[in-house]
């Protein structure tokens, strides 16, 4: 028998399910959260559920907050199961399955005046993001604010009827501003460089466009700490859900199945207070930024290196692409050649070990991570997550071969079509202008450099990149990924 998850049913759940410990009718909330993913779910609502099952922070409970569309879909499968969630961890032991319950309520997309009305209550102490690495309005040749795009505008021309997430916390600020209540700290959770420094510019940029007065205020009264997060998360599609009914006998409408690792590094900039997540395992730092960019770096930029070469060859999870002899051995040498030796010093950390034990999650074969997930939002996803490992190199002077072959393949993979000549599904919010620039590229290499100056910068223009890139890119037309990797993994 299948039991659907619900809080009528906590108390009868599957053997080997477990429930939370704590009373959720005493929770109160004290975060609000845009971007209610599987990630969060995995992440930071985990680490608030471990507290409470602590019997701590009981009055940090999470409300959420979507502002697409798309985000209504996520707010009815949680509440047809009053905001549980089952996760699934797949490790080396056999899996586990608990649910977890640090989320009270998920205010609906359209719902604006209770939206701003929940921003502006006082117990609300932080507002958390997690809204994707495109989300936040960044030039990406610059990585500064980007003013003129057209979502900006119309919140900036409107600041009284915002659609975005900034111009919300915006108005919710306003709102608190008004009534004397002290700001809350806003905490991005995102895949970042400065993820705090980048929410800060985003917020203060689209308030200096309306009221410059009240950016200053910004500025000067509102935290933003910088934070890293770590766990691999794969979307949830029914393979997922019939393994839960499969395996644990339980319904849930959108589990989250993730690996056992978890990490979170986190600046202690925190006003109005915060859950004590030190006791949970959080790491508190002065600064944050060491951590970060050796995750952003090796971790999400492995992920990058392997996705397209997977992709263009035909692979489907990512534990099969780190199987494959070709693809595991061009990720080593790339990483321990190339990205590595650039990773500044971290404290406590051997950055090899850190690699290795990062190929090894890669590896997990229970994950079922996807290599069509890591494709997703490559022109987002390239300059945070390569391009600066060029930009670093090119500046010491250092070769760049293996990370233009990266971004080669990339270029190879926008053009639409695998090597076999099947057909690939558009996945970036700029598809219809990175096809037309991969397939000018075919051609002319650097066409697709020259027309992605808000991806790749400086980097674009620099002679070393330029030939390594043309030469990759005319090599894989000519030749084939399992080839081009062939070569390259040997040296030749």
């Amino acid at each position: 028998m299948v039991i659907a998850l619900s809080s009528s049913t906590l108390d009868r759940l599957p053997a080997g399910v477990t429930r939370p410990t704590y009373s959720r009718s005493d929770l109160s909330a004290g975060i609000l959260h845009f971007g209610v993913g599987n990630f969060h779910r995995a992440h930071q609502a985990v680490y608030l559920d471990l507290l409470m099952s602590a019997g701590k922070a009981h009055d940090w409970a999470i409300v959420g907050a979507g502002v697409r569309p798309s985000d209504t879909a996520m707010r009815d499968a949680l509440a047809a199961q009053d905001w549980l969630t089952t996760l699934v961890e797949l490790g080396d032991e056999p899996a586990s399955a608990r649910v977890i319950g640090p989320m009270i309520d998920f205010i609906p997309v359209d719902d604006r005046d209770r939206l701003i009305a929940t921003l502006a209550a006082p117990e609300i102490r932080i507002v958390s993001l997690t809204i994707t690495e495109g989300g936040y309005f960044l030039d990406s040749a610059t990585g500064r604010f980007d003013a003129r795009h057209p979502d900006i505008v119309a919140d900036a021309t409107r600041p009284d009827d915002p659609h975005t997430v900034f111009g919300l916390i915006l108005k919710g600020l306003r709102a608190r501003r008004a009534a004397g209540v002290a700001p809350f700290t806003v905490m991005s959770c995102d895949n970042i460089p400065g993820n705090g420094e980048v929410t800060r510019q985003t917020l203060a940029g689209l308030a200096t466009l309306s009221d410059p007065v009240f950016a200053d205020w910004i500025e000067a009264e509102v935290a933003f700490p910088n934070g890293m997060v770590d766990r691999i998360t794969p979307a949830t599609t029914d393979r997922e859900r019939h393994a839960l009914e499969a395996d644990f006998g339980l319904h849930d409408n959108w589990p989250v199945f993730c690996e056992p690792f978890k990490q979170w590094v986190l600046e202690d900039r925190f006003p109005l207070g915060r859950p004590s997540f030190e006791e949970v395992g959080v790491t508190f730092v002065d600064h944050v930024a060491p951590w970060e960019l050796m995750k952003i770096r090796i971790l999400n930029g492995g992920h990058a290196a392997i996705a397209y070469p997977s992709a263009l060859i035909g692979i489907h999870f990512v534990h099969d692409a780190m199987a494959h002899p070709l693809i595991a051995a061009f990720l080593d040498r790339l990483e321990l050649t190339e990205i590595v030796p650039i990773v500044p010093p971290v404290p406590g950390t051997d950055l090899v070990a850190y690699y290795r034990l990062i190929a090894e999650r890669f590896a997990n074969p229970k994950i079922g991570d996807t290599i069509p997930r890591l494709c997703q939002d490559g022109s987002n996803r390239q300059p945070k997550f390569i391009v600066p490992s060029q930009r670093d190199r090119l500046a010491k002077g250092l070769a760049v071969d293996g990370l233009a072959l990266v971004s080669a393949l990339w270029c190879r993979y926008c053009a639409g079509t695998d090597d076999a000549g099947r057909p690939i599904p558009p996945n970036d919010e700029s598809a219809e202008r990175l096809k037309a620039l991969a397939s000018a590229a075919k051609t002319v290499p650097v066409a697709f450099l020259d027309g992605l100056g808000d991806v790749f910068g400086d980097v674009a223009s620099a002679p070393a990149f330029r030939e390594r890139f043309s030469h990759h890119l005319g090599d894989l037309w000519d030749r084939g990924t399992l080839a081009v990797l062939t070569d390259w993994v040997r040296g030749d």
